[in-house]
């Protein structure tokens, strides 16, 4: 997808600054405990799964990383 890769080359200033991409994971982990959280929590299915894709949604933004320097 032609847009993707405009993106991906856009980000490539923040996945190249490594302060700027340790708060960026600091962010996600944060994010991720607070959704952990909300699983141990959850009392109704619909707040579980909505935790879950959260967390499936945070860490694969985890790895945007990786998709940008692969992207050359």
């Amino acid at each position: 997808m032609m847009a993707e890769k405009e993106w991906l080359s856009k980000l490539k200033p923040l996945a190249s600054n490594n302060i700027q991409w340790q708060a960026y994971e600091q962010m996600l982990e944060y994010y991720l405990v607070m959704q952990s959280k909300k699983i141990e929590q959850a009392t109704e299915p619909a707040e579980l799964y909505r935790a879950q894709g959260a967390i499936a949604a945070l860490r694969k933004l985890k790895t945007l990383r990786d998709e940008i320097h692969a992207s050359n």
